[in-house]
């Protein structure tokens, strides 16, 4: 079996060879958060206060273009990031499950802090696909938001 190429884990649609190499993942939050002055100019949250959850775009130029044919907007994809989130591990806890299907370890500990890839149920939200045909290069993002 050869080895992937990327930490990056999309399913069910995969991540093919050459597809992958040198991506870049933006993390932004997706959320009801309110902020407001108050009348003494103090900055308050005045949302719901339900957890956040994430928009994600994953940006990549290749040789190959990646598995999207046949993805659709509102698609649920299981996402094992390559990004590492990290928290104090006394008293700490990850704030998503870990990616777990990978031959590469998706947590380790470095002095007082833990760092995972998260596995994350996400919506695809869009995708867009070019391609430079003199300079053999397929680029592409996806848009992502967690369900």
């Amino acid at each position: 079996m050869t080895q992937p190429l990327t930490l990056l884990r999309l399913d069910p649609i995969g991540v093919p060879p050459y597809s992958a190499r040198g991506i870049t993942e933006d993390f932004t939050l997706d959320g009801d958060a309110q902020l407001a002055r108050t009348v003494n100019n103090v900055l308050i949250d005045l949302s719901a206060g339900e957890e956040e959850k994430f928009r994600l775009t994953i940006t990549c130029t290749d040789q190959q273009m990646p598995a999207l044919d046949g993805v659709r907007r509102g698609m649920d994809l299981t996402v094992d990031c390559a990004t590492e989130f990290v928290y104090m591990t006394t008293g700490g806890s990850p704030s998503r499950p870990a990616a777990s299907t990978t031959d590469d370890p998706a947590t380790r500990s470095e002095g007082a802090f833990t760092l995972y890839r998260p596995r994350l149920t996400m919506m695809v939200a869009g995708y867009r696909l070019g391609f430079d045909e003199w300079g053999a290069a397929c680029n592409w993002s996806l848009d992502l938001i967690e369900v």
